[in-house]
């Protein structure tokens, strides 16, 4: 596929559809499982402290409650509950949000929806974590036990943990959404938590880091890569971070909505997520992402009704 590029890089990174469908998902270290799979059981001994307070609705439609929960980590998160004004709740849905955090909530036909902010966000802002994405990015890159994703995927266990507190209707009937950083947050978390009966990840990220770090883009990638640069070593912390190695772990439907183009997430790393999922996997190609443009939201909201019309 070639299309104008008005970056200093090319956003296809030569790749066409057969040729990302061939980018293998990393294997990992040998404990991958292990790490997260600790670090699932850990989380949920969490006490939640759960708070719940209502708002008033920007949309008639729905009910609208501001949520509040402890996390793995000593982290308090912020979200909200969004659930329909009449009706029944047919479904749950947990819902991530991209690497430039949440101001708003979701709302979704018959789901109750919570839609969590990753501690550093809005809602789960703290004076000691970054809010930007290039900063929030590296923080705690380190080590593997300290990097800030692995939190970030705690805050999403805890996040169905709130939701299924509040309505435990929605049991078995429990699904995942998320884009770009929560498609890529999504892909580390879910596999462990067998809570969740299916997922949807969008344009996501923090696939096949080895490659990534080779790749210019813009935003968080390109912040790794750059530090990747002066410290190679950081691959040995990415490789047990890498959504497309979690995504081997999947064993629920999953559908992922990668990109062709997209100057913010290399289209490899996102096909190498759908990759990595050994079965039950449904994919939509998106032509472009991260630019904002007719065609990307038009294709957006067509996946949305898409997802809306399946799941029931």
């Amino acid at each position: 596929m070639e299309l104008p590029s008005p970056f200093p890089f090319d956003p296809s990174y030569g790749y066409d559809r057969e040729s990302l469908l061939r980018v293998p998902a990393p294997e990992g270290p040998a404990d991958f499982a292990d790490f997260w799979r600790e670090t699932y059981r850990e989380a949920r001994a969490v006490p939640l402290r759960l708070e719940r307070k209502p708002l008033i609705s920007p949309d008639a439609g729905f009910l609208l409650w501001d949520v509040r929960f402890d996390a793995w980590g000593d982290c308090r998160i912020g979200g909200w509950l969004s659930v329909p004004a009449s009706g029944a709740v047919g479904k749950g849905i947990v819902l991530g949000h991209g690497y430039g955090g949440r101001d708003t909530p979701g709302f979704i036909p018959g789901a109750a929806t919570l839609s969590p902010c990753a501690r550093g966000f809005h809602l789960s802002a703290r004076a000691d974590l970054p809010d930007t994405s290039a900063r929030h990015v590296l923080h705690g890159i380190e080590r593997r036990e300290t990097y800030l994703h692995r939190g970030c995927a705690a805050d999403l266990w805890a996040a169905a943990t709130a939701l299924l507190e509040l309505h435990p209707e929605v049991e078995g009937r429990l699904s995942y959404r998320g884009g770009s950083f929560g498609g890529g947050i999504g892909a580390l978390a879910i596999p462990w938590d067998g809570r969740f009966s299916r997922a949807f990840l969008d344009i996501p990220s923090f696939g096949n880091h080895p490659l990534r770090v080779q790749l210019p883009c813009q935003g968080s990638g390109e912040a790794v890569r750059l530090y990747h640069h002066d410290h190679p070593e950081v691959l040995e912390v990415l490789a047990y971070h890498d959504a497309a190695t979690a995504a081997r772990y999947f064993r629920i439907p999953v559908t992922v909505a990668p990109a062709l183009y997209d100057p913010a997430v290399p289209p490899p790393g996102q096909f190498a997520i759908y990759n990595g999922i050994p079965d039950g996997k449904e994919l939509i190609v998106r032509t472009e992402a991260h630019l904002g443009s007719p065609t990307e939201l038009r294709e957006a909201v067509g996946i949305e009704d898409r997802l809306n019309a399946s799941e029931g």
